[in-house]
């Protein structure tokens, strides 16, 4: 980064900085705050970038058609500093400026959508809007939100294709879109993008996971769980390997073999791979993942041995690998409550344990052992 980059990367962080100490002192203090900006800035004249600020709080009041917890009732007037859930800060460009720096309705139950007038507030580093009833799609203004840091809409009812237009946020690290009803293919820009956090479980996203997964990798928490995508996990996530500590991937219906290259991964704290179509051996690369605290393969078609060399990775409290064909536990991986690990071996196919599944039925695949090195994956 040259000496350019690193001036404005120091200015936003302080302008975050001042806006996250303002939310924060503000927690049971939020009467006096209202009471004391309303008063400071009646009388004084709105410099033009809070004039527009204005301009788009009210364009946005009204389309909001309900709001129980009154969240937004004292959006009246031209203090906009003043206004319930917005916060405001110097500028980044100018400390001497008061901007909206921030918008936080999270939880509110508010019903409405994101107005074009949106695109206005061009000095927002954060949006916080989870748990409302926010409808619709994102309007394309949300692109002039360059010093937007954290975008978070989980938890409502936003609609239509991925919202690209949130990848043209240049300053964005924290993307927050799930359980809502975005539908179609992710965009492979998702993941060219340097951000720190993705969420975008609970959606309705098909297609196959990008290929190009990890390749501009820094994300540290990758959720995509209970959408589906299909197809295999490609081995590029093992870009990921320098940054990515939690990686869910529940209900996505991804199928072929786990990529030994999950197994670089080598910061990762919690792995689930759960309710899928993976079949299989275990790669034993997993066994390098020092890490690891939490690693969930249940309900899938995964068989061959549970690899000794996962059963002692040191930092394991949790291993689940229920629901599976595996017919072997190596070493002590069939009792790890010796080691304080919690584990559940349920209806596999071991020998002599309980609750497993027929011969039968465990015949009818171990007949046919999956060989990783000529597999091909389907979409």
């Amino acid at each position: 980064m040259d000496s350019h980059g690193l001036t404005c990367a120091l200015v936003l962080f302080l302008h975050l900085s001042c806006l996250f100490n303002q939310l924060k002192a503000n927690h049971g203090t939020t009467v006096r705050r209202h009471h004391y900006h309303h008063h400071s800035h009646q009388s004084a004249p709105l410099n033009p970038r809070l004039r527009q600020a204005y301009h788009a709080l009210q364009a946005w009041k009204r389309v909001i058609y309900s709001d129980p917890n009154n969240l937004t009732t004292n959006w009246v007037g031209s203090s906009v500093c003043s206004y319930k859930g917005v916060y405001c800060a110097p500028a980044v460009d100018d400390n001497r400026t008061q901007v909206v720096a921030g918008i936080d309705l999270n939880h509110g139950d508010i019903a409405g959508f994101l107005p074009d007038e949106i695109g206005l507030l061009s000095d927002l580093a954060l949006i916080h809007l989870n748990s409302n009833r926010f409808c619709g799609i994102l309007p394309k203004s949300m692109a002039n939100l360059t010093l937007l840091f954290e975008l978070d809409l989980s938890n409502n009812r936003f609609v239509g294709p991925f919202p690209s237009v949130v990848l043209s946020c240049p300053s964005l690290k924290y993307l927050d879109l799930r359980y809502n009803e975005f539908e179609g293919p992710v965009p492979s820009q998702l993941f060219n993008k340097n951000l720190d956090a993705i969420f975008v479980n609970n959606n309705r996203l098909t297609n196959v996971i990008p290929g190009n997964i990890g390749m501009n990798a820094s994300a540290s928490v990758l959720v995509i769980a209970n959408n589906n995508f299909g197809g295999c996990l490609p081995p590029t996530i093992a870009k990921f390997a320098n940054t990515l500590e939690e990686l869910l991937l529940i209900n996505t219906s991804i199928s072929g073999c786990l990529p030994p290259e999950v197994g670089f991964l080598y910061k990762l704290r919690l792995l689930d791979v759960s309710f899928n179509k993976i079949v299989g051996p275990v790669p034993y690369t997993l066994a390098g993942l020092a890490h690891l605290e939490q690693l969930n393969l249940a309900h899938n078609m995964m068989t061959g041995s549970v690899p000794l060399g996962i059963c002692v990775l040191p930092n394991l409290a949790n291993f689940t690998f229920s629901y599976n064909f595996f017919c072997e536990e190596e070493g002590i991986c069939s009792n790890l409550t010796s080691r304080g690990v919690l584990y559940d071996d349920r209806r596999n196919c071991l020998p002599e344990k309980p609750l497993q599944r027929s011969n039968k039925t465990c015949e009818s695949v171990l007949e046919h052992p999956v060989d990783c090195f000529t597999y091909h994956c389907g979409g």
